[in-house]
């Protein structure tokens, strides 16, 4: 009974182990620039077809200086079909597109009327409004 209880744990630990590629992936391309002004830019992709690119400037908000970002990335999916997305990052926050995102469903025809006539519809008085 032991023996199989060894057999059966050296078994598990041999199928646990990992499975994937036993050689590094290589780094196809990779490019980058960082500029005296705060710029920069980098590139790269890997020889099992992830890539990235991004690009980003420091730009005037008001008194301060922010960085501005904009980008790419593009990986192989579990489907075999590209998963691609682009973004902007700025003082507004993070912006990303790619056709795989979720997307909010459409508003309610009737909602969408309520919220045409609240946006139409005269201010308060002010009196009304303090009560």
């Amino acid at each position: 009974m032991k023996s199989i209880v060894l057999v059966s744990m050296l078994v598990a630990v041999a199928f646990a182990a990992p499975q994937g590629p036993t050689e590094p992936i290589p780094i196809v391309r990779d490019d980058s620039q960082i500029n005296g002004d705060g710029s920069y830019q980098y590139a790269f992709e890997t020889g099992n077809g992830i890539s990235a690119d991004q690009k980003g400037e420091l730009k005037k908000v008001g008194d301060v200086e922010a960085l501005e970002v904009q980008g790419e990335f593009k990986y192989p999916g579990e489907n075999g079909q590209d998963i691609s997305l682009t973004y902007t990052a700025d003082e507004n926050g993070f912006h990303p597109s790619g056709s795989h995102l979720p997307t909010s469903p459409p508003i309610p025809e009737a909602i969408q009327r309520a919220l045409d006539f609240i946006a139409t519809a005269p201010p308060a008085p002010a009196a009304a409004a303090a009560q």
